[in-house]
């Protein structure tokens, strides 16, 4: 009986440790997930055919217990930051090419607009969306409508022939 106690104590901490590193050190299905789920379940279901119901359930919540202790006990404690990411991206976009682009100004499309592509405007290439996503083919004329953090909203130019006199 003492065996059986302490194989089956053995067992569902193996299945705690290895299920702690399936979430925390190998994210993803792996072998240590798939390892930690057999312990666990092995450890229960050995419980329950050895020992009977009452020890089974009282292993069953302990387990339950442990593993969920555990999870928030390392994610308080200070061990996981040592392997953690704690760098700050401080680095910004230059979007100082738009301040010379005005809603009414022309350009061309350097690719097809579907419904974003380049454009070129004031001589400055960049990303530029169609304004109703309509698709706008290569080397249309094209007029922004509004300029935006990154890109520009541009819609097609519409030309009116003059008329002949």
């Amino acid at each position: 009986m003492t065996f059986d106690l302490i194989l089956i104590i053995a067992v569902i901490l193996l299945g705690v440790v290895f299920m702690l590193i399936e979430i925390f050190l190998l994210p993803g299905i792996s072998i240590a997930g798939i390892a930690g789920a057999i312990f666990l379940i092995g450890g229960i279901i050995y419980a329950y055919i050895f020992q009977g119901s009452t020890v089974g359930n009282i292993t069953l919540a302990g387990t339950a217990v442990l593993l969920g202790g555990s999870f928030f006990w390392l994610l308080k404690s200070k061990s996981l930051r040592k392997i953690s990411l704690d760098t700050n991206i401080e680095g910004k976009v230059d979007t100082s090419y738009l301040q010379g682009i005005a809603v009414g100004d022309s350009g061309a499309t350097l690719s097809r607009l579907n419904p974003i592509g380049k454009v070129m405007v004031n001589d400055v290439v960049m990303e530029g969306k169609s304004f109703d996503g309509e698709f706008i083919d290569e080397d249309t004329e094209i007029e922004v409508v509004k300029v935006e953090t990154y890109n520009v909203l541009v819609k097609r130019k519409v030309t009116i022939p003059s008329e002949k006199i």
